[in-house]
């Protein structure tokens, strides 16, 4: 027990994670389900924060976890393992919280035949304890083959899908919560400080993006990727990922860096900055300028109660007035354990705006020669306003 509890590098405090179960075994009651199955994997790039939410467990690899959620009691726990595991861990594994009962199975997505392995072990644990009435909470993140054998093994029941109403407690972060992604905010804030040193003529994107993550995972971050480019003069920084980054740096040159990671505790918080390997063109400041202007627009309609479809209509009404192109993706999000989780500030989006929301913004201008972004992370205040968690200055770093 005590080489396990050494071994949990950012616990997470057990009264959090009965608040939150709490939450979700009254919404269990109010839709009458008697367990509620949810699965993770892939949490290392920003997914599966539900069952994250639930579980405490970051499920960084693509080797799934599902959990069997009763109303009442602890839970089943369906993991990859050998043939055959069956272990009482009777919720004494802090590695495991909450788990009575681990069953596990070698599940290897990469090989179809193995598909059905964990949904036959979850489906028998269901028909032991004689659920009935089953919900489902996030589907759009399990294993399809998961899914499918589910169904089949248990007759094709209807899963109520409890996703919405999970979302709603999900997206209103605790104090400890708040406290883990303020901490996130402060990492990214060293981490833009200290990635200037390493931007200089003759370097390779790679390089630096990498030494961005080493930065990240040192000061306690968990998940997560760095994201950006570099350009010569007139041409676009846009967003690229890890395949993308083999461009060597010039004199002259402009590099996004964006940090897209996690701090202690896998909370997701946003920020990104422009450096210039020289003088920042006039074209550069004033167009940054007008998306740190956007951004602050953004952040002032953000008010609890407001609705995301008014605030969006809004936003875009401001960027056409100024000659902008509107917003056709998103530049305002929710963050918690997903990289992008509701609310979306968007038409689509009908979750409205709540105290203790941790909200990403990030306007864009985006033209054949220049794509320029605004992007830090707020925290809406119970008192109606919003606080900028990031606190790095909002403005073009130079490097002669």
């Amino acid at each position: 027990m005590t080489e396990t509890n050494t071994r949990i590098r950012h616990s997470l405090p057990r009264s959090e994670l009965e608040r939150r179960w709490a939450l979700v075994r009254a919404e269990m009651a109010a839709a009458d389900v008697d367990a509620l199955i949810v699965q993770g994997a892939n949490n290392l790039t920003g997914t599966a924060g539900h069952y994250r939410w639930l579980s405490g467990v970051s499920v960084a690899s693509s080797y799934p976890q599902a959990l069997i959620i009763p109303r009442e009691g602890p839970f089943t726990l369906v993991m990859h393992g050998d043939f055959g595991g069956d272990a009482l861990l009777d919720d004494q594994d802090p590695a495991f919280p909450g788990v009575l009962r681990r069953l596990t199975s070698p599940s290897f997505p990469g090989c179809h035949y193995c598909g059905p392995y964990d949904a036959q072990l979850a489906a028998a644990e269901i028909r032991r304890c004689g659920y009935k009435r089953l919900g489902v909470v996030a589907p759009n993140t399990m294993y399809a083959g998961f899914y499918k054998v589910l169904l089949e093994e248990l007759g094709h029941p209807a899963l109520i899908d409890l996703t919405p109403r999970i979302d709603l407690h999900k997206a209103v972060k605790s104090e400890a919560e708040i406290v883990m992604i303020r901490q996130a905010a402060a990492l990214q804030d060293s981490m833009l400080a200290e990635i200037r040193h390493h931007i200089a003529p003759g370097n390779m994107e790679y390089e630096i993006m990498s030494y961005g993550h080493y930065l990240g995972q040192l000061g306690g971050g968990e998940t997560g990727y760095m994201l950006g480019s570099s350009a010569a003069p007139g041409e676009q920084t846009t967003i690229r990922r890890a395949g993308e980054h083999g461009r060597r740096l010039n004199e002259g040159d402009m590099l996004y860096f964006q940090c897209e990671n996690t701090g202690p505790g896998g909370y997701f918080v946003h920020a990104g900055r422009y450096y210039v390997l020289g003088k920042a063109s006039q074209e550069l400041q004033d167009a940054y300028g007008a998306m740190v202007e956007a951004q602050d627009f953004t952040a002032s309609l953000l008010r609890p109660g407001a609705d995301c479809a008014e605030i969006f209509a809004e936003y875009n009404a401001y960027m056409e007035a100024r000659g902008f192109q509107p917003e056709r993706r998103l530049h305002c999000h929710g963050q918690g354990y997903d990289n992008v989780e509701p609310p979306l500030v968007r038409q689509d989006e009908t979750l409205r705006l709540a105290p203790n929301m941790n909200i990403g913004i990030h306007p864009t201008l985006n033209r054949k020669d220049m794509l320029v972004m605004a992007c830090d992370n707020y925290l809406l205040l119970p008192s109606g306003g919003t606080e900028r968690l990031h606190r790095t200055p909002r403005e073009i770093v130079e490097i002669s």
